[in-house]
């Protein structure tokens, strides 16, 4: 009866504890896509409300993507450690 506790006993500790899975923020998921070449795009701000303010010039200068900078890409390369 001992032998069949210890057995077990060394069984159980036996199993591998598994570190935490590294996840992606899902907030920079949304916001930041990778290109081919290991850049980031991301697209403009300012561009969601308080519109009549701004002249036509300035809302269209805001459309598109752009390359975000290297020193936040540092940043957003942390945020999702599966790229």
């Amino acid at each position: 009866m001992i032998r069949l506790k210890q057995a077990c006993r060394s069984i159980h500790l036996k199993k591998e504890k598994k570190m935490p899975k590294m996840k992606t923020k899902s907030g920079a998921k949304k916001r930041f896509k990778f290109l081919g070449s290991g850049l980031i795009k991301r697209t403009k701000s300012h561009l969601q409300h308080i519109l009549t303010k701004k002249t036509t010039k300035q809302k269209r200068n805001l459309r598109g993507t752009t390359i975000i900078s290297s020193s936040d890409a540092k940043r957003v390369r942390a945020m999702m450690p599966t790229r």
